[in-house]
């Protein structure tokens, strides 16, 4: 961010490569929708975008852009009148309404059968279930810890809250997760 800060366009490259992905799933996980997720998506890029030239380094650029990315939701789930907590509830969204490069692709390859795929995508599925299954701190939590790679410094710092609650959170996220998905194991 510093050298995109002096100027330099392929630096916002590299940033916009490395963060794109996880940004989006964990947008997309937080308000179920993907067309809110992509819009959510672009405003935080724009703000980006726009404190570039106001830029210090406070924390790591990931606690400064999940940060964007959590008021972004908080400020999208005020304006349409709803509680925060109530509106991160679950994923309500099609597979369908998901742009192409944010579905899950497996790979063929010629050890994979049509059932061990089917099996794959059931797995998927659960998963993404069992995610949205969490209370929404505890799914925040998990999402900032696995799509951010942040450590419990970091999403305590995103977040407002203590290293500790988010360490019980993300236990009692694991522990649901863990119970939800036994029969994969």
């Amino acid at each position: 961010m510093l050298a995109y800060q002096t100027g330099d366009g392929a630096a916002f490259e590299v940033l916009y490569g490395r963060w794109r992905g996880r940004l989006y799933r964990y947008l997309l996980h937080q308000c179920g929708q993907a067309a809110w997720a992509e819009e959510l998506y672009q405003d935080v890029w724009l703000k980006v975008i726009g404190a570039r030239e106001h830029y210090e380094v406070a924390a790591k650029f990931s606690t400064w852009l999940f940060r964007i990315a959590r008021n972004r939701l908080i400020d999208h789930w005020r304006s349409a009148g709803k509680a925060t907590e109530e509106s991160l509830d679950g994923f309500e969204g099609e597979d369908d309404e998901l742009p192409l490069d944010a579905r899950v692709e497996l790979a063929a390859s010629g050890e994979e059968t049509p059932s061990r795929l089917l099996e794959r995508k059931g797995l998927a599925e659960k998963l993404v279930a069992a995610v949205n299954a969490l209370p929404a701190v505890q799914r925040e939590a998990f999402l900032l810890a696995e799509e951010g790679g942040m450590t419990l410094e970091e999403i305590a710092a995103t977040t407002g809250t203590g290293r500790e609650t988010v360490k019980s959170r993300l236990r009692y996220a694991l522990a649901k997760l863990r119970a939800d998905l036994k029969e994969w194991r």
